[in-house]
């Protein structure tokens, strides 16, 4: 295995490319920990204890645990997902889009560029029932409209900012970007979850150990 990392590194191209995604990487885990001004971040961790296994817990593995934690990267690129979904369907009903599909190189531009634009309409909903919402709630201390405005301003940017940085992914061609960007997120959701099973099978083969010890010296 590192012999194959060693070898990797050694072309240049793919040196470049490796090293663009570790910052990448870097720039979106830093988000992800950045929490948007004016939030309550004691909140959602009250929430989340008290609704678990709720639909929402895995909303939060897809962020990659910044829902809970209400940070600028909160809404993620589920706008982005839900967008793409949403343009391809229409793709079938509308016969412009579906003709826009099919004019090659410049069609999928056109394409993209709305797909884009649905994915910061829908961010910008998402974000004011999120703020209404969860800002009645406590989530905003003292809530009034600039605060709320504050809020869906950063919750919008944040997303489209994790928008763009998976485009920047897949122009560099280490890959798709909207993938890598989900797998991160997950991976790091199943960090915990991987640390906590293991630390409960130690346990249980120290127990194990330590019964066989007091049955044989019995």
């Amino acid at each position: 295995m590192f012999e194959t990392l060693k070898n990797v590194f050694r072309v240049k191209e793919m040196r470049r490319k490796l090293l663009y995604l570790i910052w990448m990487i870097f720039i979106i885990r830093i988000g992800c920990q950045i929490p948007v001004p004016g939030v309550d971040s004691d909140f959602f961790k009250q929430w989340f204890s008290s609704n678990a296994g709720d639909a929402f817990n895995f909303f939060d593995a897809f962020t990659g645990g910044s829902f809970e934690r209400m940070s600028i990267f909160a809404l993620n690129i589920t706008p982005y997902i839900t967008s793409s979904i949403i343009i391809q369907l229409l793709t079938i009903a509308i016969p412009a889009l579906e003709e826009m599909q099919r004019d090659g190189e410049e069609g999928r531009k056109k394409m993209t560029a709305i797909t884009r634009y649905v994915t910061v309409g829908l961010a910008l909903f998402e974000s004011i029932a999120m703020a209404i919402g969860f800002g009645r709630q406590g989530m905003i201390p003292n809530l009034d409209f600039f605060k709320g405005v504050v809020v869906v301003a950063c919750l919008t940017a944040g997303s489209a900012m994790l928008m763009w940085l998976g485009e920047r992914i897949t122009e560099k061609g280490v890959g798709n970007g909207i993938s890598i960007v989900l797998t991160i997120n997950i991976a790091v959701a199943l960090r915990p979850v991987i640390c906590t099973r293991t630390r409960i099978r130690n346990e249980r083969e120290e127990l194990r150990r330590i019964r066989l010890e007091a049955h044989s010296c019995g």
